[in-house]
């Protein structure tokens, strides 16, 4: 016996749900490489509105919203990290001078040296 039609359709991957998550894991990872990651976590946080308003229009035709929270969420403490590491940097520059700061990284470099 033949089923039917409506049991066999698969969903539909939501527009942009991986790119959501793939931008929000790398707005965590590049937190270090002076505000870089600010770029990843704006663009995810544009991004998933759009997909949300999208799956919350016709959810019984699109999988993948879970990739655009996770997503969400990981820009959002990307958007954070970033912060926080710009604004060290800020505190950083601000506070030594430059020879200062060339002499700190001096001292680091000798003190994990591998002889």
């Amino acid at each position: 016996m033949e089923q039917p039609n409506f049991l066999q359709e698969e969903k539909q991957p939501l527009p942009n749900a991986t790119l959501i998550l793939v931008f929000g894991i790398i707005s965590i990872v590049l937190c270090c490489c002076y505000g870089i990651g600010i770029v990843f976590s704006i663009a995810t946080l544009v991004m998933a509105p759009k997909a949300l308003r999208t799956y919350n229009e016709n959810p019984a035709v699109y999988k993948g919203y879970q990739n655009v929270i996770t997503g969400r969420i990981l820009a959002i403490i990307g958007l954070i990290l970033n912060i926080i590491y710009i604004g060290f940097m800020i505190y950083i520059f601000t506070t030594y001078t430059m020879e200062e700061i060339m002499m700190m990284n001096e001292e680091f470099l000798q003190q994990y040296q591998i002889e």
